[in-house]
């Protein structure tokens, strides 16, 4: 796993070291490179890019309030984010106004951690509507004082209860860190160990969490690696630590069904950073295609129909890659993604690819300070992304809103099947079905080292009167699958704070929404 912090640091001071040592210990490749700085430097820090047309960024008028600066980051059902701030146990939620604008929305201290303070870890929104995370690169003493641990500790959070609850690793399990996760298309939750070959498939009761093995035949460790689920509900990951050093990278598929990983096409050209092992994220498009971005200064596209791979555009701007980053599927079906030159250095900057063209867009304020391992992405329901970095110095802490051009194609949008046309509010448990409620990708991308997807249904209820939108949360979703054609059914809980009256109903998936339904809240 790439050390990215050997983090020696206070909330309020921070101790710069730059590390540059490439070992290898118990199976894992431990790269140390102190990401706080001094980061290497261009001789002229130019402004942020600027692009006339297309997408535009607007930070949030509240900045974020923890200790140390914004990390991971997740859409809970209820159409607030819960935001982590790194190595320290505080979490906050930012809650969209009344309108459903996340450019005003506030932020509200949400519970603490009581068993680690993580940093690049493993998260995910379990079918039930609560929060897992798993691991962390580094954990710390106190807060914002991280050490590096690949730490196998875990946590489950209640959105109602606002607790957390210790998650125990899978039986023999040292280290879990900066691990990979994701929900399966039939609602298993599974977690790689970062620092071997072993994966584990979770059975969540209450706030038990038990672990079943998993994912034999897998052909290295699974450090540094993404995993982008398929159409077919099969996992798809480009390896990081083996047959590195050739033209090539190699494929690896995970067939849910056997529960065994076999070899795919090897990659049309190298995607993998030889020495950090760095790669970046592969985001599923609506066609069946993933853009698989390298660590290395090459891009690749996946065809899950024809299980080929091709050659993609380089970034337009000379030596740029991924080595680390984020990357999302826009509303539109293109998809945005940060990248900057080589591994860790700066300046940063953003680009659309539309299936064809990869096209320079414009940056956030402080781009030319950051590199693409600092940001994260998230779909919010209104179409737009929330943009993070970590604010780890000299960069600011920016959270940030991009707004992006284009519209979805119409047969893209969710479509409500079921619902009552009369609602109570602070009623539980109401049911909802349609198709298309787990969308055609799972949203946001990193690869390791974070979550953010948002593959299922946010429900949204508009007062006709007053223009006021309210959040029902969902929960107990049947289904996880991407670009299925099976209804999926659900259930929401309507706030008691949520106006009565004639209201529209919505049902908002990675962003689209569906057609307005009439409904009445009592």
């Amino acid at each position: 796993m790439i050390l990215k912090h050997s983090l020696a640091m206070s909330a309020s001071s921070f101790a710069f070291a730059a590390m540059a040592a490439f070992s290898t210990a118990a199976n894992a490749h431990h790269f140390t490179r102190h990401p706080l700085g001094p980061l290497a430097r261009p001789a002229h820090v130019e402004p942020p890019f600027h692009m006339p047309a297309g997408g535009t960024w607007t930070n949030l008028k509240n900045g974020f309030p923890g200790p140390t600066g914004p990390e991971s980051m997740d859409l809970m059902t209820d159409g607030t984010v819960l935001m982590h701030s790194w190595c320290s146990v505080t979490w906050w939620r930012l809650t969209p106004d009344k309108k459903g604008n996340y450019v005003n929305g506030k932020w509200t201290q949400a519970a603490s951690l009581s068993n680690y303070r993580p940093f690049f870890m493993s998260s995910q929104v379990l079918p039930d509507g609560r929060l897992i995370i798993n691991g962390g690169e580094y954990d710390a003493t106190s807060e914002g004082n991280c050490s590096a641990s690949w730490t196998n500790k875990g946590a489950l959070y209640d959105n109602v209860a606002n607790t957390w609850t210790s998650v125990s690793p899978p039986a023999g399990w040292s280290n879990i860190g900066d691990a990979q996760s994701v929900i399966l298309a039939k609602l298993p939750y599974m977690l790689a160990n970062c620092c071997t070959s072993q994966q584990a498939i979770a059975k969540i009761s209450g706030n038990n969490v038990t672990w079943n093995a998993t994912g034999s035949g897998k052909a290295d460790i699974n450090d540094e690696e993404g995993w982008t689920l398929l159409p077919s509900g099969k996992i798809v990951t480009v390896d990081a630590n083996k047959g590195l050093g050739q033209n090539f990278s190699l494929t690896e598929l995970y067939d849910p069904s056997s529960g065994t990983w076999t070899a795919g096409p090897n990659t049309a050209s190298n995607l993998v950073d030889a020495g950090s092992h760095e790669i970046g994220p592969g985001v599923l498009r609506p066609d069946g295609t993933v853009i698989w971005f390298g660590g290395a200064p090459n891009n690749n596209i996946y065809d899950s129909n024809a299980n080929t791979w091709s050659n993609a555009p380089d970034f337009p701007l000379s030596g740029y890659d991924v080595a680390d980053g984020p990357a999302v599927l826009l509303p539109s079906g293109n998809v945005l993604v940060e990248a900057s030159p080589g591994v860790f250095n700066p300046p940063a900057h953003f680009f659309e690819w539309d299936g064809v063209n990869l096209t320079q867009v414009s940056d956030p304020d402080d781009a030319p300070n950051d590199t693409s391992f600092q940001g994260r992405f998230l779909l919010l329901p209104s179409g737009q992304v929330l943009y993070s970095n970590d604010g780890q110095s000299p960069t600011l802490p920016i959270v940030a809103v991009y707004t992006p051009t284009g519209k979805p194609n119409r047969d893209w949008k969710p479509k409500i099947t079921s619902v009552s046309a009369t609602l109570t509010h602070g009623s539980t448990n109401n049911p909802i079905s349609g198709k298309r409620f787990n969308g055609f990708s799972q949203g946001a991308y990193y690869g390791d080292d974070a979550g953010g997807a948002t593959n299922y249904p946010i429900v949204m209820i508009k007062n006709n009167g007053t223009g006021d939108i309210c959040f029902g949360r969902s929960h107990d979703f049947s289904r996880m699958g991407v670009a299925g054609t099976k209804t999926t059914n659900a259930q929401f809980d309507v706030p008691s704070s949520c106006e009565t009256g004639a209201s529209t109903l919505t049902v908002s998936v990675n962003g689209i929404s569906s057609k307005r339904i009439a409904v009445t809240v009592n």
